[in-house]
């Protein structure tokens, strides 16, 4: 406290209540290999539009589309704002090895939430992505679904990839990603002009690209927890493969996204689960998202706490910041619940941090949480009513 000695009027100014901020939840990385294969190599460049991609990342001419370029096309396309290139040769892993840092050590130092590698189906990769989404625990990977499950759907629901009993020239079946609650893949591909060319001839093209774009879009209009399905796929004429309802059923339990077609809405991303396993509490893809967001946006704005004095005052403030913060989030229908007690409950107090803990230099928070979860099966239950029955009367 300030020491005051002669008489007189002071002015002290009073810092206000720490403030929680919502952090982004819509910055994409892309790891791939550009059109112009030595453009910023193994660097993690920011982006902002698709101009800037085609003038960084192409050619002067003859430019020739890559999985990388389409994703970002279809990123930008369907709502997306900002995200991060890394450029890579062509069939070098995305992670390092030995002391080189790879694609995804670059992407440790920048604030990325949704991560992927267009086209880029083989078990390293999908491992690879999975693994740095886990470890970050503020991003989710967007992944691709193996080409080669169009011609055996049911390969998609079991890890590995099976080879042919008869040892036949029936191609083996397609690769399916381990289970992961960071990671989301989807199926089929879609069919899309090629933007780098004039030749109107629609290409196949692995949607991860798009669907990152199709969440930025949706966290934009709806916010985090909504979940980014129902959604249209811009850019998108047809599909690669086009699923029956039993199809997506199996593949829908098995935790893979589809893409499907409709007569009157036209392509429509029709799923919106987590590679979790069937009982994970984040089988929903947007209850992960939702998740990352609360925990990343609490932790960012909570880094005044540190060396702070471990009491009740301390406990005091985070209780009421935590708690402020979560108000808004149950306002913006993330939360359910018709009052904030009933959507979540925050407790920072003797009974988190008993005396052992304190002595550890810890600080405990606990947080409870009722995620809005999208209404996947919607089901109306029809009945046949009986009409009016005249009354009979007794005669007598």
């Amino acid at each position: 406290m300030p020491t005051y000695q002669a008489p007189g009027v002071y002015i002290e100014e009073i810092p206000s209540a720490p403030v929680i901020l919502p952090v982004g939840t819509s910055t994409a990385a892309f790891i791939g290999t550009a059109p112009k294969a030595d453009a910023f190599p193994s660097t993690a460049r920011a982006v902002n539009s698709w101009t800037q991609f085609v003038r960084d990342y192409l050619p002067e001419k003859d430019a020739a589309s890559t999985p990388l370029s389409h994703a970002v096309y279809g990123f930008f396309l369907n709502g997306g704002s900002r995200c991060y290139v890394v450029n890579i040769p062509a069939g070098k892993p995305i992670a390092g090895t030995g002391r080189e840092r790879g694609a995804l050590q670059l992407l440790e130092t920048v604030e990325a939430e949704i991560v992927s590698a267009p086209g880029m189906t083989d078990a390293v990769t999908y491992d690879a992505l999975l693994t740095h989404c886990e470890n970050m625990k503020d991003r989710v990977a967007i992944l691709d679904a193996d080409p080669a499950a169009v011609d055996n759907i049911d390969s998609l629901k079991t890890i590995g990839r099976a080879k042919p009993a008869d040892g036949g020239d029936k191609k083996p079946a397609a690769l399916r990603p381990r289970a992961s609650t960071y990671g989301t893949v989807y199926f089929p591909q879609i069919l899309a002009r090629d933007p780098l060319s004039s030749d109107p001839k629609l290409v196949p093209v692995f949607p991860s690209g798009h669907m990152a774009g199709i969440w930025a879009r949706s966290d934009a209009a709806r916010g985090v927890h909504k979940a980014p399905a129902n959604e249209v796929v811009r850019g998108a004429i047809d599909l690669t493969y086009s699923l029956t309802p039993a199809e997506q059923g199996g593949l829908n339990d098995s935790g893979v996204n589809c893409l499907r077609f409709f007569e009157r809405e036209g392509l429509r991303v029709w799923g919106a689960r987590t590679l979790a396993e069937p009982g994970s509490e984040f089988r929903y893809l947007n209850v992960r998202r939702l998740f990352n967001f609360i925990e990343q946006s609490i932790a960012q704005s909570t880094k005044w706490v540190v060396f702070e004095d471990n009491a009740i005052p301390l406990w005091r403030n985070l209780t009421r910041d935590v708690t402020a913060f979560l108000i808004n989030v149950w306002r913006d229908n993330a939360l359910v619940g018709a009052t904030p007690q009933q959507a979540f409950f925050v407790a920072c107090n003797a009974m988190t941090n008993p005396p052992e803990s304190v002595d550890l230099g810890q600080v405990i928070v606990l947080i409870g949480l009722a995620p809005v979860k999208p209404a996947e099966f919607v089901v109306f239950r029809l009945s046949q009513k009986l009409g009016n029955v005249p009354e009979i009367q007794a005669v007598g």
